[in-house]
């Protein structure tokens, strides 16, 4: 598999003035006529004042920030470029009802021509779950429930579905994705056994946990592969979205061409996407065309 360049674009932030969100269409157009293959955008519903619970690091905000809700910032993406995979890198699966989020993606897989990867995982803000009437303690749970919901919900019709939190019998969730098989669900986080599970059944690719090492992303991608043979699934489908490092000069600046230099060690751990954080080595949007370009040179050098 050929890996692709993707990279995140923040949807959330100061990186745009306010009042000048539309400017973020300017970025997608740029990242794709530049050659990014793939955009990723990320999600929080609501944020509580208890950033420091985050689990990877300094949390990169502030709860008063504006944070554009991803599925509908696609959308918008799918209409202003042609060619961009559009991905969410993570959705919290469990704090959208299974049907409406079956529907919304499904809806946007169509209209983007069948664009999108839909990343999903079940965060790690309790106030998200409280705001949104979900059950914070049955997350892993609800997380199951809904994709398993929605792969079904894709693929039958009229559908039907019974487990523990998500219920429904002869109804039709209309248009199908227009990938077959349905929207690619790639799922989020550490290796446990649920997860694996989830892999192994539903998913198409995984997304390693924020920070993750050349070779965790290698030990992680056989593990999934191993069960996928198990399964009687091909393990040469398997995506993997495997981060480039933000590595610094000796001024503490990040330092795009060092950070490239991982990029052979993060396609031989396995990674499909190779994804770089436009904010770090991008925090003027000025310079955003001439990072793309830059970015695209060196990643079509070193992935080869």
């Amino acid at each position: 598999m050929v890996p692709a360049l993707s990279v995140t674009l923040p949807n959330f932030g100061g990186l745009l003035p306010r009042g000048e969100w539309r400017r973020y269409l300017d970025l997608a157009r740029m990242a794709e006529d530049e050659g990014v293959e793939r955009v990723v955008v990320v999600d929080h519903v609501v944020m509580g004042r208890n950033t420091h619970a985050y689990p990877w690091g300094r949390f990169p905000g502030t709860p008063e920030e504006p944070w554009l809700e991803p599925l509908t910032v696609l959308s918008a993406v799918a209409g202003a470029t042609s060619r961009l995979r559009l991905a969410t890198g993570v959705l919290i699966a469990p704090l959208r009802g299974a049907a409406l989020l079956a529907k919304t993606a499904a809806t946007l897989d169509v209209i983007s021509g069948g664009r999108l990867d839909l990343g999903v995982g079940a965060g790690w803000q309790r106030e998200e779950y409280d705001a949104a009437g979900a059950d914070w303690e049955r997350r892993g749970r609800l997380l199951t429930d809904t994709i398993a919901a929605c792969a079904v919900l894709w693929r039958d019709s009229p559908a039907s579905f019974a487990s523990e939190t998500v219920n429904f019998s002869d109804v039709w969730c209309e248009p199908k994705p227009l990938q077959p098989g349905g929207v690619p669900l790639w799922i989020a986080g550490t290796l446990h056994a649920r997860n694996l599970e989830r892999l192994t059944r539903w998913g198409s690719g995984w997304i390693p946990i924020m920070g993750e090492t050349p070779g965790g992303v290698a030990a992680g991608t056989a593990v999934i592969r191993e069960a996928w043979s198990r399964a009687g699934r091909d393990p040469a489908g398997l995506g993997v979205q495997a981060s480039i490092p933000v590595l610094r000069d000796a001024a503490g600046i990040p330092d795009l061409a060092r950070s490239m230099e991982t990029v052979p060690e993060l396609v031989a751990s396995g990674g499909t996407a190779v994804n770089a954080f436009l904010t770090p080595f991008c925090p003027d949007v000025s310079g955003a065309r001439a990072f793309f370009r830059d970015l695209a040179t060196r990643f079509r050098a070193l992935a080869a």
